[in-house]
């Protein structure tokens, strides 16, 4: 089943986000290190690109992602005209300090003093950007939630005399085009639950780690993943952590939901090991697949016919 998932304030979210954009120096873009396509609105880059702005992309949650993939997409952004992007975890105060120096680079007219240099953060619900803003000014500013979009108005406020760091809510896009891209959010938690069925999301999980981390899937749940599918993945997970229905003679039957996330929570939190849901080249693999076909040429005979 497709997952979509556009609450009502993001609409206004994007009309105040264009309105601030006019007003901004630097873009920064929170991206999550696991998937950093999936998560990127493209929204945002129509804004920027509009209004022509560089952007910073930050690559939020690094610790949790496989530091190999982080690398190629550091070097496929990085190749953008306009854009800089780094790696990092806005939990950690030194991360976040790199960040005031990187955008005045990108805005050299500003560093002058004359004029303040103005930084917008942008995103997709639950990346960071909260907590990376908190962490710019160190204080508590903007409230930080384990729940997709926590933070539903536009703040900004000083970082310096010559800096200000405008906060906006986190944003998704009206329709999410591939079908990997909202399982991915979903993996990730940028999407809200009520959007989502947990045993799907938590077989897609399945689905990837199978292909690219299945030694992780056996040392985590102690189980052999010869002949495994995603579904099975999450039934292993209801069998080591005995994960059962409730309720009078359901007792035998496996949980499947509350299994899904375990094998969620696992991966949200780390537990798992340091994983990239998707690839610079899995990425191009998946885009081509999508491509509709050019129909093919009828034959003059076919056509007389």
């Amino acid at each position: 089943m497709p997952i979509q998932w556009f609450p009502g304030h993001m609409v206004a979210a994007r009309k105040k986000s264009a309105e601030v954009m006019e007003r901004t120096d630097v873009v920064i873009e929170v991206l999550d290190a696991r998937l950093p396509m999936a998560s990127s609105n493209p929204m945002i880059d129509e804004l920027r690109r509009h209004r022509q702005r560089p952007c910073l992309k930050l690559l939020n949650k690094g610790d949790l992602a496989d530091p190999a993939v982080t690398k190629e997409w550091l070097d496929f952004f990085n190749a953008q005209p306009g854009v800089k992007a780094i790696a990092l975890s806005a939990k950690k105060p030194g991360d976040a300090a790199r960040i005031p120096k990187l955008c005045q680079g990108l805005a050299p007219h500003r560093t002058g003093g004359i004029k303040p240099l103005r930084m917008m953060i942008m995103g997709i619900p639950n990346v960071g950007k909260s907590t990376l803003m908190n962490a710019l000014l160190k204080r508590r500013v903007a409230a930080v939630g384990d729940e997709p979009a926590v933070t539903k108005s536009v703040q900004s406020l000083e970082l310096n005399a010559n800096m200000t760091l405008t906060d906006t809510p986190g944003m998704m896009w009206p329709k999410i085009e591939h079908d990997s891209d909202g399982f991915m959010l979903a993996i990730a938690h940028a999407i809200g639950r009520n959007a989502v069925i947990e045993e799907q999301v938590g077989a897609a999980l399945g689905e990837i780690l199978l292909a690219r981390y299945p030694q992780l899937i056996s040392a985590r749940y102690s189980c052999s993943t010869d002949g495994m599918d995603g579904i099975g993945v999450v039934e292993a997970v209801a069998k080591k952590r005995n994960c059962r229905q409730t309720g009078k003679g359901r007792s035998q039957e496996y949980d499947l939901e509350k299994a899904a996330m375990v094998l969620l929570t696992d991966f949200r939190d780390g537990i798992l090991g340091r994983i990239s849901l998707e690839t610079p080249t899995t990425r191009a693999a998946m885009l081509a697949a999508a491509r509709i076909p050019a129909p093919a040429p009828v034959a003059e005979d076919d056509a007389e016919a």
